[in-house]
């Protein structure tokens, strides 16, 4: 493959996405084909450009960005030529969204009013099953069909309470305007066509009798819809046919939070001692050091977005912002004295849900992108201050880290998936304060570590213009130069990166990224740390160096000598926790992040590694943190 190539946009090759003047033209182009598209949101935009935000309600923000980021999509996917793969991915998500999920808010939330005092105990529970499968192969073949046994139901649902809430709608004389939305142009030529395939059905035509015989196109959808209603209501509450449901999203609902017993868990007695163990039925079996967690399904991933409110339009997405007093402004506390702070970044989470479930994950990663361009190393098993400060304080919050991780995935592993998250750090429409990157300035500044917060620095300073270079003390393996660029050159494009991605068992030890890379286990995909990587180490005006210890291997004083105008500190994450107790450190006791950082440097961790770790067990573990908790499960 040639490494520089025309893009879908006219005039425009992959090298200018690496040059900082030609994404300036990009802006432009952009910009051009909003205002033919919308001049009206064209101008608004131009105005929250102008201001920076600045005196802008929030809420206005938030509603210009959301009507933004489609456009972002748009845009990106036809510049990497993907609109086919795009299209495909925003249909199976919003088929997802208008059946599962329509069949689980209007159905499913709706049985305890619909079947109140009901005695299931005298249905015919075989019936309501065989009149749902007739009703489904003879009516909605599509469903039928189905290998999805939960789509296949909530197909028929979904369809069913559709057609039933658009004759409500229009037999009410002063409809509310939410209620509007179930309008539907065509509702009496589907109704035509489920009455005439039951008709042709000699048994369907014998079991609907009743409802075939209802002139009325609402008296006939809802008696087709008691059916579904049945056998949803029989399947929550009947013992044999609720195992059939085990695992529906449709079906879940949030768990009550017990701020009191946070860690579920059974006591057992041991040695005289009453010791905490996890419940069986949670329990996960290790064998080696693969991921150990292969994070949410969309499905699941679109079961917290359906779970979420989206209160940025009331300025009140505490998830983002922080849970404050309203008299104070002081940020409120749980009852277990945590400060309700939000997301650090601030990042459009409420916003980004949105275009998630309208199918774009293109047009949602740019929104996370302006305040979390290091997304990779965020997110699941990472951080969760946005659950903590999500609205549901008293049941399970919505798993925004999940949904974040969701969202990176779907773009990284689309044709092009790199490229696209690599182009929106660099330009990115949607961050009206810095929408593409500077030319280098000339000013050179030093990043002492690269762990999480060097590597974000360097981000952020490279795009303001600095030159820079990031040391660490640890060995960092080199990338290719092929992928990377170097010596000027233009890096190989990445079609798919699955050809990056590693097996965590498997995988090389690149150094690169400090605490992220030794500290933490494969609770996290640490191929993440390599998509932050390579998109730095592209760079033409960044570079890094390990084995590198500033004060040793580099003084301060040299680093002015080398011309360098800034030194930023980045390290010390790595730094043992030193304990004020007497003989901690004799014969028997080792610090937790030495042992992990020695398990994963060294490779002691892989089979095929000849590096040896021993290790005495049983083994105490003291501390209650996330380095405790890796040092326990290793």
């Amino acid at each position: 493959m040639s490494k520089d190539f025309p893009l879908g946009i006219n005039g425009y090759t992959y090298a200018d996405l690496h040059q900082p003047l030609r994404l300036r033209d990009l802006q432009k182009t952009f910009e051009d084909s909003v205002q033919q598209h919308d001049e009206d949101l064209f101008t608004e935009f131009q105005e929250y450009q102008g201001c920076q935000g600045e005196n802008m309600p929030p809420q206005i923000i938030s509603d210009l960005l959301v009507r933004m980021a489609p456009y972002v999509g748009e845009f990106v996917a036809t510049l990497f030529q993907v609109e086919d793969e795009v299209a495909a991915q925003s249909q199976a998500i919003r088929e997802e969204v208008d059946s599962i999920f329509v069949y689980r808010t209007e159905v499913v939330g709706k049985l305890k009013s619909r079947f109140k005092n009901e005695d299931i105990s005298t249905w015919d529970i075989k019936k309501i099953q065989a009149d749902l499968a007739l009703l489904k192969t003879a009516a909605f073949p599509i469903a039928a069909n189905d290998p999805d046994a939960e789509r296949s139901v909530s197909r028929v649902g979904a369809k069913l309470v559709r057609l039933a809430n658009h004759y409500q709608l229009i037999a009410n004389d002063k409809p509310k305007d939410k209620d509007k939305i179930w309008h539907l142009d065509d509702a009496d030529e589907q109704v035509s066509e489920i009455r005439k395939s039951l008709s042709e059905n000699d048994d369907a035509k014998i079991t609907f009798k009743t409802a075939l015989s209802q002139d009325q196109a609402a008296e006939f959808i809802n008696s087709l819809l008691d059916v579904v209603q049945r056998w949803t209501y029989a399947a929550q509450n009947d013992a044999e046919l609720s195992k059939s449901v085990v695992g529906w999203v449709s079906f879940k609902i949030p768990e009550k939070t017990d701020s009191a017993n946070l860690v579920h868990h059974e006591t057992k007695q041991r040695d005289g001692f009453t010791t905490w163990v996890g419940p069986e039925d949670d329990r996960r079996r290790r064998d080696g050091f693969a991921l150990t967690d292969p994070r949410f399904n969309t499905r699941q991933t679109l079961y917290e977005i359906d779970h979420c409110i989206y209160c940025h339009d009331r300025d009140t997405d505490s998830c983002s912002k922080g849970m404050r007093n309203k008299k104070t402004g002081d940020f409120k506390s749980t009852n277990l004295g945590i400060t309700i702070i939000g997301c650090p970044l601030e990042e459009k989470i409420s916003e980004m849900h949105i275009l998630k479930r309208q199918g774009d994950n293109i047009g949602a990663l740019a929104l996370i992108i302006i305040d979390n361009p290091m997304c990779p190393g965020t997110g699941h098993r990472i951080c969760n201050e946005c659950m903590k400060g999500c609205i549901y304080q008293k049941t399970e919050p919505v798993n925004i880290p999940q949904i974040e991780t969701n969202v990176l995935t779907d773009v990284l592993f689309m044709s092009w998936g790199f490229e696209v998250y690599s182009l929106l750090t660099r330009w990115n429409p949607l961050n009206v304060k810095r929408p593409y990157a500077l030319p280098y300035n000339g000013k050179n500044t030093l990043v002492v570590g690269l762990g999480p917060a060097g590597y974000t620095l360097s981000h952020y300073l490279v795009n303001e213009g600095f030159g820079v270079v990031g040391i660490d003390g640890l060995k960092i393996e080199p990338l290719p130069d092929e992928l990377t660029g170097a010596s000027g050159q233009l890096p190989t494009p990445v079609k798919d990166f699955s050809e990056l991605y590693e097996a965590l068992d498997k995988r090389l030890l690149a150094g690169f990224g400090g605490v992220a890379e030794y500290g933490i286990t494969v609770r996290w995909d640490k191929n993440f740390l390599k998509v932050i990587y390579l998109n730095l180490a592209r760079r033409q005006s960044f570079n890094c160096y390990g084995g590198v210890r500033f004060g040793g291997t580099i003084t301060i004083e040299e680093a002015w000598d080398l011309g360098f105008d800034h030194v930023a500190i980045a390290n010390g994450a790595g730094k043992p926790t030193i304990i004020g107790l007497k003989n901690n450190l004799i014969r028997g006791i080792r610090k937790a992040s030495d042992f992990l950082m020695a398990l994963q440097l060294t490779g002691a961790a892989k089979e095929s590694s000849l590096a040896n770790l021993q290790v005495r067990l049983p083994a105490g573990v003291i501390g209650g943190g996330l380095t405790a908790l890796d040092t326990t499960t290793e």
